[in-house]
């Protein structure tokens, strides 16, 4: 595994010490040997390794669950381990009568996740037979999904956001006092919601879908492409507030708009490509903080409050609050980026570890309140070990501080150093068939002088052949000037 050091001792306390912790939390205490009879039902599962990621500590057996695979994948597994990320991709993957599909289960609106995971995967590794099984199993996905959740009056999906699998992430309606379940589908006109993070995973879903086919020069990818880009209007159209200057968090089924900010909503229309740049700068700026951090939904629903925070409302989950940092730095919003590390890395420490969820005030390991089985509202718990949290923390540093950008031809490095760091380094990263060993010196979003192997780049954005070979040395030095390298 690579190692990350910083020159100055209290940057590599706060924040090298926890890269090696998460490596430990997603690769030691949550890799687990795949049952066969559980997680192999596309017949893919490679063994060796015979492992996959689970979710992490605290939920029952087994744990085959579309999300987090996909999200764990993406976010680090697939480029450090590619054989127990391909392994985990594919554990949540069926063969139906037509061919390979995303399990469909009753949460619909998570099978989409894994198509930009699975196309990550192939840009990391270079695995042409997985990108075929993959292009087979993302056309399959994406066609029963537009079949069965495709709101044609609005040009949305229709489904419950991202991370909101529980009710209390929701206004009232759709949560209706005296249901007794905590899950979204249990409460009146939840499946009919159509969410800013959902439609955003669709329109990435959609591009990645056109990149694979461009890639084995299928016919389908112009379709794709205009899909994203009706897709991405409806976006602007519907959920785009021009008086706020962000995007509203959703539609309900009779087209009235919760004005709500929805931190992975937010982080995924930058990194998805549905901002454009102006809107990007004005969300980014515009969103709102507690002070431990970017929450799921702001503010409170009028049946929370900073006593009874609700689960999927006013808290922090990691995942989502390492998102909008990723946004932030791909932005070079230096500032933003080290408020978004230093503050996760602050909750983990004094939480004693990667935890599920945070409280947004106190910053207390705590899992908030949510109506439960009895129909009223219940204390939760935040889980222990949680992978998409260790995984959010990777990714902060691989694709935030390091700008780690895959393409099909080249790894290229785009990297957001907040000065204040001081020089940092990660040594041993493998990608495809080369090992790097990279530094940042400096501070700043901008490239001012590369060299590999000690030798001056050639100009333009710092980058790896994705057929390069070996072992590299790359030094990269930054500072916030004007333009490009």
């Amino acid at each position: 595994m690579p190692a990350l050091t910083f020159d100055d001792p209290g940057a590599q306390q706060r924040i090298g010490g926890l890269y090696a912790a998460a490596l430990w939390n997603v690769f030691d205490t949550n890799t687990l040997r795949a049952d066969p009879a559980v997680y192999d039902r596309s017949g893919l599962l490679a063994h060796p390794p015979g492992t996959v990621v689970r979710a992490g500590g605290g939920y029952p057996a087994p744990q085959r669950w579309t999300r987090d695979a996909a999200v764990n994948a993406w976010s680090g597994v697939s480029l450090l381990a590619p054989d127990l990320g391909r392994n985990t991709l594919w554990s949540v993957v069926d063969r139906g009568p037509d061919g390979l599909v995303v399990q469909q289960d009753d949460q619909w609106w998570d099978q989409v996740v894994w198509i930009p995971a699975a196309w990550h995967h192939y840009l990391v590794t270079g695995d042409r037979e997985f990108l075929v099984r993959a292009y087979e199993t993302a056309t399959h996905t994406l066609a029963a999904r537009r079949a069965r959740d495709f709101d044609t009056d609005h040009g949305l999906f229709r489904g419950p956001s991202f991370m909101n699998d529980g009710i209390s992430g929701y206004p009232s309606p759709p949560e209706t006092p005296g249901v007794r379940t905590s899950f979204v589908l249990g409460h009146p006109g939840a499946a009919a919601l159509m969410c800013l993070s959902t439609n955003c995973l669709y329109h990435g879903a959609l591009l990645a879908l056109a990149a694979m086919a461009d890639t084995l020069g299928e016919p389908a990818a112009r379709t794709a492409r205009a899909q994203a880009e009706r897709l991405r209007a409806a976006i602007d159209r519907h959920l785009w507030r021009a008086d706020a200057g962000t995007y509203a968090y959703l539609l309900h089924d009779d087209g009235r708009p919760d004005l709500s900010q929805e931190g992975a909503g937010l982080a995924l229309a930058v990194l998805l490509g549905v901002a454009d740049r102006y809107r990007a700068r004005l969300l980014l700026d515009g969103a709102h903080w507690q002070p431990r951090g970017v929450v799921n939904v702001w503010p409170h629903f009028p049946r929370f409050d900073d006593r009874r925070p609700g689960r999927h409302n006013m808290m922090v989950w990691p995942m989502v609050h390492g998102l909008f940092g990723q946004a932030a730095a791909g932005a070079g919003r230096t500032g933003l980026f080290a408020r978004a590390v230093e503050t996760l890395a602050e909750l983990v420490t004094r939480g004693g570890g990667f935890h599920e969820v945070y409280d947004s005030v106190s910053g207390a390991v705590d899992g908030g309140w949510q109506t439960g089985g009895s129909g009223r509202l219940e204390h939760f718990v935040s889980q222990p070990d949680q992978t998409w949290s260790a995984t959010a923390f990777l990714r902060l540093v691989h694709d935030g501080l390091f700008g780690l950008t895959f393409a099909p031809d080249a790894l290229r490095l785009r990297p957001c150093l907040p000065p204040r760091w001081g020089t940092v380094s990660l040594r041993g990263l493998r990608y495809r068939g080369t090992t790097l060993d990279v530094t940042l010196t400096g501070g700043g979003s901008r490239v001012r002088a590369c060299t590999v192997d000690g030798q001056n780049a050639v100009p333009g954005p710092p980058a790896v052949p994705a057929d390069a070979t070996g072992h590299h040395v790359l030094r990269l030095a930054l500072d916030d000037g004007p333009g490009p390298l």
